[in-house]
C-alpha cells in the first residue's frame, strides 16, 4: 500500500513538472535604440514611463541609426527567452514589431510584452477569430450554433425558450441563479423555429437586458448568459452576409400590388414576413428607447406596384425605422427592424 501511495504521489508529481513545462511562460528581455533624430530628451523619458508601466528588462542606448526591430527567441521551452529589438524614432515613438507606441501608453508597451511572454512572437500565436476567441474557438462555437431551433416559440415564455436552447447546444451554457428566472408573463412575440440556435438564443435574451458572452479556455469555448452592460463583446442577432442583399434574399426585391389602408406596423410586417416567408425580427429594445410601438403605429400607402423593399422602407420611414438584411449561423437569411439613430 504504502508503495502504491508514493507511486500514485511520483506519478502526480510528474505530471504536475511536465504541465509546467508545457505552459511555461518565456521571459521577456527589452533593447531599445534611440535614433540619431530622436528627441534629446526621449531616453529618459521612456526609462521613467517604463518604468512606472512596471516594464523591469530593458535597455535604453541611443546615438546609432534607427535600428532594425525584431523578436530573437533564446532558450527552450523551459527556460524560453524573447529578445525584443525596438527603436525610438525622429518622433520619439516607440516601435516595436508589428506596433508603435506613443509615451503616454508605456502601459499598452507592458501589455505588449506580457503577451509576448505568455503567447510568444505575434507571427506565431494562433490566429486570432472575432469575439475576444481565437479563430479555431470561434469556427466551434459558431459551428455549434448553427443548429435549428426546431420548436414554435411565438406566446411561449422567454425564460423556457431561452433554458430550452440553451439545453440543445453542445457547448456548456452558463449563467447565474436566477438569471433565467422562472415562467412568468413575458411571452414572445417572434417566431423562432426556423432560425438557428445562436442568432435565436440571442433574440430572446436582449429584450429581458440580458446577453450572450463567448469565452476561451484551455477546455475549448463556452457561453454564459449575463446582464447587458456597455463594452461587453456579446454574440450578435444574426451576421452581416457575405454577399449583397439581392443575392442573400432575392424575393426582398420581388414585385407586388399593394394597398394598406390604416393597419398597423405590426401587422404589415406578419404580412411580408409571411409572403416572403423569412422571419422579420424586431428591435425591441431600441424601438421601446425611442418610443415607438408597433401596434401603435398605423400605415397607410395607395395602391399600386411595389418590391417588398420599397414597401419596407415607406412602411417603416414613418417611425425613423429602417431595415437590415442578416444571416443566422446557418446562413439562413433573416430581416433586422431597429431604429434609424443607434440605441
Amino acid at each position: 500500500m504504502a508503495f502504491k501511495t508514493k507511486f500514485v504521489a511520483a506519478v502526480l508529481f510528474w505530471l504536475f513538472c511536465l504541465t509546467n513545462f508545457l505552459h511555461a511562460q518565456g521571459r521577456v528581455q527589452l533593447e531599445i535604440q534611440a535614433a540619431e533624430q530622436a528627441p534629446v530628451t526621449a531616453q529618459q523619458e521612456w526609462m521613467q514611463s517604463l518604468a512606472a508601466a512596471g516594464v523591469s528588462e530593458f535597455r535604453i542606448s541611443g546615438g546609432a541609426p534607427l535600428a532594425k526591430v525584431g523578436i530573437e527567441t533564446q532558450g527552450g521551452p523551459a527556460d524560453r527567452v524573447y529578445v525584443v529589438t525596438g527603436a525610438i524614432n525622429a518622433s520619439g515613438d516607440l516601435l516595436l514589431p508589428g506596433a508603435r507606441f506613443r509615451r503616454s501608453q508605456a502601459a499598452g508597451v507592458a501589455r505588449w510584452l506580457a503577451e509576448l511572454a505568455e503567447k510568444g512572437p505575434p507571427d506565431k500565436q494562433e490566429k486570432k477569430g472575432a469575439l475576444g476567441l481565437t479563430f479555431k474557438q470561434f469556427q466551434a462555437l459558431h459551428e455549434a450554433l448553427a443548429g435549428p431551433v426546431g420548436f414554435s416559440t411565438r406566446g411561449a415564455d422567454r425564460f423556457e425558450v431561452a433554458r430550452k436552447i440553451a439545453g440543445k447546444l453542445a457547448v456548456p451554457v452558463k449563467a447565474d441563479s436566477g438569471t433565467l428566472k422562472a415562467e412568468g408573463e413575458d411571452k414572445l412575440s417572434d417566431e423562432l423555429s426556423g432560425l438557428s440556435c445562436g442568432t435565436a438564443l440571442a433574440c430572446v435574451l436582449r429584450p429581458a437586458g440580458l446577453c450572450l458572452v463567448p469565452r476561451g479556455g484551455r477546455g475549448g469555448p463556452e457561453l454564459a448568459i449575463v446582464p447587458a452592460e456597455k463594452g461587453l463583446e456579446i454574440w450578435p442577432i444574426g451576421w452581416p452576409p457575405k454577399q449583397p442583399p439581392p443575392k442573400v434574399l432575392p424575393v426582398l426585391y420581388e414585385s407586388l400590388d399593394a394597398k394598406i389602408q390604416g393597419v398597423s406596423l405590426t401587422t404589415v410586417l406578419d404580412a411580408v414576413a409571411k409572403r416572403m416567408k423569412v422571419p422579420i425580427l424586431v428591435d425591441h429594445n431600441a424601438l421601446a428607447r425611442h418610443g415607438v410601438d408597433p401596434d401603435k403605429v398605423t400605415i397607410a400607402i395607395p395602391p399600386g406596384r411595389t418590391s417588398h423593399d420599397t414597401l419596407l422602407r415607406r412602411a417603416l420611414s414613418k417611425s425613423q425605422l429602417k431595415y437590415e438584411v442578416r444571416v443566422d449561423e446557418a446562413d439562413n437569411p433573416l430581416i433586422w427592424i431597429t431604429t434609424v439613430k443607434p440605441l
